[in-house]
C-alpha cells in the first residue's frame, strides 16, 4: 500500500488552494502561496506546500499536527500558522494531513503508512521543474501525537518492515513539540494527556496483546535514531524519560522550555512562546 501511494503520478495529484487568514506569520508578512497535493486517494491523504520567495534551494520542514491520534482531535489547520511562520523564515514547509483513529483505514498501521508516504512524496515534488526544495536538509516537526509520529519518521531507517517502507526522504533533525516518545510506556497513562484512553484503540490492542506492533510504533525502542533531536516542552511533561534514553543512546538532544508555555501556544507563532519555538527551529534544525 505504501509503495502504491508513493508511485502516484504527480500530475494527477495537484489541488490548488488559497492561503488562509490563519496562515499569516507572526511578523505580519504576506503569506506564501499554499498548494495542496494529494498523496493518496483518501480525502485525508493530502498536504500543504509553502515555498519561500527567492531562488532556493530551500530546506524543508515536514509538519505533523496532533490531536491525540484521533480524527476528532484536530487537523492540519492547527500547524498551518507554524508552517507559515517557518516559510517566512526561509524554510519550505510540507504540512501533512493523514488518517487517524476514527477515519477509515486510520490507526495502526494506516496512520504510519500515511505519514511515511506523505514524506516520501516530497521526492517527486523536488524533482518537478522549478521546485527549489533541498531534500538534503529536511526536518520533521510534530506537535502532540504528531510529535510521536515525527520521532517515528526519524526512526524509519532502522525499521525493516513493510509499514515503514523504503524510505526516500531522510530527515537530519526531528523536532518533538510536547508529545511522547513511546506508546508502550504511555498506553495505560494516555487518559492523563488526552482525557480518555486512545492509544490502545489506535493500536488495536494493549502492549501485551500487540507487543510487536508497539515495538515498531515506539521510537524509544529504536534508539539511537542517529538524527539531531529538538525536544520542546509544554504542559504534557511526557518527554523526560525519552530524553534521558536518547541521550544515553548517544543521540544529540537539545531541549527548549519556553516560559509561560501551554500545550497550544507552542504552535501559535503570534504568541511569545510560539514565536520563540519558530525562531528556535529556524536557528537549530538545519
Amino acid at each position: 500500500m505504501l509503495r502504491a501511494l508513493t508511485s502516484l503520478a504527480l500530475a494527477a495529484a495537484t489541488l490548488p488552494a488559497l492561503a488562509r487568514t490563519a496562515d499569516l506569520p507572526d511578523g505580519g508578512e504576506a503569506p506564501a502561496p499554499v498548494i495542496v497535493y494529494s498523496y493518496g486517494a483518501d480525502r485525508n491523504q493530502r498536504a500543504e506546500l509553502r515555498v519561500p520567495q527567492g531562488t532556493g534551494p530551500f530546506p524543508v520542514a515536514v509538519l505533523l499536527h496532533g490531536g491525540c491520534w484521533d480524527a476528532k482531535g484536530g487537523d492540519l489547520r492547527d500547524t498551518a500558522p507554524l508552517a507559515a511562520a517557518l516559510t517566512a523564515r526561509g524554510i519550505a514547509t510540507w504540512n501533512i494531513e493523514y488518517r487517524r483513529l476514527g477515519n477509515a483505514g486510520g490507526g495502526y498501521p494506516g496512520t504510519f503508512e500515511d505519514v511515511a508516504a506523505a514524506t516520501d512524496f516530497l521526492t517527486g515534488l523536488a524533482a518537478a521543474p522549478g521546485m527549489a526544495l533541498d531534500l538534503s536538509r529536511v526536518a520533521v516537526i510534530g506537535h502532540d501525537s504528531g510529535a510521536h509520529l515525527a520521532l517515528w519518521l526519524a526512526a524509519r531507517p532502522k525499521l525493516h518492515d513493510p509499514i515503514a517502507g523504503a524510505m526516500t526522504v531522510k530527515p537530519i533533525t526531528v523536532v518533538a513539540i510536547d508529545g511522547v516518545g513511546s506508546l508502550i510506556s504511555w498506553a495505560d497513562r494516555d487518559a492523563a494527556l488526552c482525557g480518555r484512553s486512545v492509544i490502545a484503540p489506535f493500536m488495536g490492542g494493549s502492549p501485551r496483546e500487540r507487543a510487536d506492533a508497539y515495538a515498531l510504533a515506539s521510537p524509544e525502542v529504536q534508539l539511537p535514531l542517529g538524527v539531531h533531536q529538538i525536544l520542546i516542552q509544554g504542559t504534557w511533561l511526557a518527554m523526560d524519560s525519552y530524553a534521558r534514553s536518547a541521550l544515553a543512546s548517544g543521540d544529540t538532544v537539545i531541549k527548549l522550555a519556553p516560559g509561560g508555555a501551554d500545550h497550544g501556544n507552542l504552535i501559535r507563532p503570534q504568541t511569545p512562546q510560539g514565536k520563540q519555538v519558530a525562531d528556535f527551529i529556524a536557528a537549530q534544525a538545519f
